[in-house]
This record gives structure tokens, C-alpha cells and sequence, in this order.
């Protein structure tokens, strides 16, 4: 039995149907989230500062709050990273992930909560396996070898007992010799072939 095919038909098709909702209502559920992690973060240092409690539409949140880069985020970094609590979101900030720095030649530290891991991290890749298998519907991407590598593997522990890590990562799956990656048909595959 293909595990991919018994795996896809419980947890992934379902998810598809979610995710194709979001082409439909994107409106909808942005406002909804946007709600969400507003009203979350409602009583920390930066919601107060920016009085989240009387945000109720996209266009409050727009008016209050002002464009920023990091550097004006910077500060409350340095103070999660010290040990600080409560700052830019309610939940324990322990993870920071460390971006390659793109824009000013200095990593970034970037605070990763728990909910984060959960709703962005861990969610996106199960989504972008269901997406995969939406258009791949005879993969055998569970049935058989496969290769990740993540940029961290054992995160660094700073002196202020947080964990830092890097974001990148490389996913291959084992296609049988000759086959070429699905990807490698819509031409954005780094090699089209992998040996068996």
C-alpha cells in the first residue's frame, strides 16, 4: 500500500479544501487573524504602546501604527534576547531565528514564539505538502528515501538561555532513477533527476 496515497486522503486533502477557501475569502480570514493577534497581544509593552485594545479594523491598526524597519524593533529584540518578557507578544519568547542579512549586512534576530512555531512554521510546511500532493497526486513522497536539511540543526544556546537558529533549509525527495521531480516539468527544480 502507498502510505503517501492512505496519508494524503486523511490529513492532506482536508487541508486543501481549508487552503483553497483562503483564495476565496482572503479578505475574510486576513481580518480575522489580524483580530486575532491583536487582541492577543493587547497587554504587552507594544500593545499598549499602540493601544491594540481599540483596534477593531485593518484601517485602525493602519492609522495607529506606523511603517517600521527593524531597527525600530531592534530595541525590544535586545530586551527578549536579555531575558524580557512580555514585550512584543504574551508567551514566552525563548526561540530566535537569525535571518542572513539582506538588507544591512547583519543578521537579524527574529523572536519565535510558540504560536508562531505552531501556526506559521510547522503549518506551513504541512501545507506545502498538501499543496505538493494536490498536484502531484501519485507521489510516493512518504514511501520512500527522502533528504532535509535545515540551516540549524542543534540551535545556539546565548548566554541569556535563548535558543538562536538559522531559517534556511533544503527538502529533496526521492524520485526512481530517469524520472525527472515534478518540479523540475514547471522548470524551478535546483537538479532535475536524483538516483536511486
Amino acid at each position: 500500500m502507498n502510505i503517501t496515497k492512505l496519508l494524503n486522503k486523511v490529513y492532506f486533502a482536508p487541508r486543501l479544501k481549508e487552503i483553497e477557501l483562503y483564495t476565496e475569502h482572503a479578505g475574510e480570514l486576513q481580518a480575522g487573524v489580524l483580530k486575532r493577534l491583536v487582541r492577543m497581544a493587547a497587554n504587552t509593552e507594544w500593545g499598549k504602546k499602540y493601544d491594540y485594545a481599540s483596534i477593531r479594523t485593518y484601517e485602525d491598526f493602519k492609522k495607529r501604527l506606523p511603517i517600521q524597519t527593524y531597527e525600530e524593533i531592534k530595541p525590544y529584540v535586545a530586551r527578549l534576547r536579555a531575558g524580557e518578557q512580555n514585550l512584543l507578544w504574551p508567551s514566552e519568547i525563548r526561540w530566535f531565528a537569525k535571518s542572513s542579512g539582506t538588507t544591512n549586512d547583519k543578521s537579524k534576530f527574529l523572536p519565535v514564539s510558540k504560536e508562531s512555531l505552531q501556526d506559521t512554521h510547522y503549518q506551513g510546511g504541512k501545507d506545502a505538502v498538501a499543496i505538493y500532493l494536490g498536484i502531484n497526486p501519485e507521489s510516493r513522497f512518504f514511501s520512500g528515501k527522502g533528504l532535509i536539511l535545515g540551516g540549524s540543526h542543534s540551535p545556539n544556546l546565548n548566554s541569556n538561555h535563548s535558543l538562536v537558529g538559522d531559517l534556511s533549509a533544503i527538502l529533496i525527495q526521492n524520485v526512481p532513477a530517469g524520472q525527472l521531480y515534478p518540479c523540475a516539468k514547471q522548470g524551478n527544480c535546483l537538479d532535475e533527476r536524483v538516483r536511486t
